[in-house]
């Protein structure tokens, strides 16, 4: 209930905005009372962020996973991952958009979303054909590559909460064109060389 109201607080308010006396009443308890679950309202914001990290690499690795072809296996787990976006409207406003105005929160942030892309990093470098992307298996070349693959859906999630009229097939569709064939064309053996 605390972690419900408080990450509608904060994707709604941003994080500077949000109050603890804000957050217990929406939750129907007194701020003391949040203070027993959680040390800080930074504390709270991170566990949020952390949660959601933890929930999106779940995701990926439960719909990666398997022996399928990676036709099957990609488009699988980019429409999972707008399945995601859709349901946690709230979760994904916050972890893909929200800057907080506060030093310290921002770091956290920064830092949750560096260990996401470690982790989508080695998912990444683990895709037959993956070290093509970037021009080697290096693994800083992998963790730009992965960065792309992030930075694209970051965006996308972010305009689609600006328009969520638009259904989700038509999201999963431009995230299978724009990502995937791209991927799968220099995964082949294409190439652009400047």
């Amino acid at each position: 209930m605390i972690e419900r109201a408080a990450l509608e607080l904060f994707a709604e308010r941003g994080y500077t905005a949000a109050s603890v006396d804000e957050i217990a009443r929406r939750s129907g308890v007194s701020a003391p009372v949040v203070y027993d679950h959680f040390a800080s309202k930074r504390d709270l914001h991170r566990r949020l962020l952390e949660r959601t990290r933890d929930e999106l690499l779940a995701m990926w690795r439960e719909h990666l996973a398997g022996d399928d072809p990676a036709e099957q296996r990609i488009p699988r787990a980019l429409d999972g991952w707008a399945r995601y976006v859709q349901a946690n409207p709230y979760a994904t406003r916050m972890f893909f958009r929200e800057t907080t105005g506060d030093p310290e929160a921002e770091a956290i942030h920064r830092r949750v979303r560096a260990e996401s892309q470690v982790a989508l990093t080695e998912m990444l470098g683990a895709e037959q054909g993956a070290e093509h992307i970037a021009g080697s298996g290096e693994p800083l070349a992998l963790e730009m590559a992965a960065e792309v693959i992030r930075a694209g859906l970051t965006g996308l999630a972010i305009w689609w909460d600006d328009h969520p009229e638009v259904p989700r097939e038509q999201v999963v569709a431009t995230a299978v064109n724009g990502i995937w064939i791209g991927f799968e064309r220099v995964r082949r053996g294409e190439r652009w060389e400047p």
